[in-house]
């Protein structure tokens, strides 16, 4: 599976999200590969109701409705029906961890699956015992990257990450970097389940182009 995040970059927000899925979702119709898109908040009604593919959100927070000015609902989220939630990303991580757990509980309570960054080992183990859906090992150094991806700098650490996943009964996703079929399958190689990219889908001048290379890894 990839996981393509749109963060808040201009070529995937408002209508040019609906756009950028409806290419995505041609590539996992013709690749038969799962590609989530990974939407704002704010365009995530718009997206589900224009889209066959399951849509997630960038984030949640440990609230319930009340006086919570700008933050996002786990329950609003599962009203317009998105399928799941990032959290933790590197860009926008919990203040601590009891805050975390609080909103993986929260998500997983209203049947969002939920995905778990850590951006080293020891995050990773820590994260593992909250049994979320999938955890993601995601070191920030290499996030956003066009040259260098965590397949090919840190392929020893990735292992790593699997067997701490695999002995917690999680499947594995890896990101940073991500831009090849080579990096997609060395990060299958090495136990991941699948991957999350960004810059490299959203930013490209070919998105489908990128997508259907991605894909290639699958095989």
């Amino acid at each position: 599976m990839i996981f393509v995040n749109y963060k808040t970059f201009e070529e995937s927000s408002g209508q040019k999200a609906i756009l950028l899925t409806k290419v995505l979702e041609e590539a996992a119709h013709e690749s038969q590969v799962k590609i989530i898109p990974v939407v704002q908040t704010i365009d995530a009604e718009n997206i589900i109701s224009s889209t066959t593919l399951e849509v997630w959100i960038q984030h949640i927070d440990p609230v319930s409705y009340g006086a919570h000015t700008g933050w996002t609902l786990p329950e609003e989220a599962a009203r317009v029906g998105v399928s799941g939630v990032f959290l933790n990303h590197s860009e926008h991580k919990f203040d601590n961890f009891d805050a975390l757990k609080t909103a993986n509980e929260k998500a997983m309570s209203l049947n969002l699956k939920t995905l778990i960054f850590a951006g080293n080992l020891d995050e990773l183990k820590k994260i593992s015992g909250l049994a979320p859906t999938y955890v993601a090992y995601e070191p920030p150094e290499l996030v956003g990257s066009t040259t260098t991806s965590v397949a090919e700098a840190q392929p020893e650490v990735i292992s790593q990450a699997e067997e701490i996943a695999r002995s917690a009964g999680l499947p594995l996703i890896v990101g940073a970097g991500i831009h090849n079929l080579s990096d997609v399958k060395k990060s299958l190689e090495l136990g991941a389940v699948g991957v999350a990219v960004a810059t490299d889908v959203v930013k490209s001048a070919d998105p489908k182009k990128e997508l259907m290379e991605l894909t290639e890894g699958f095989k």
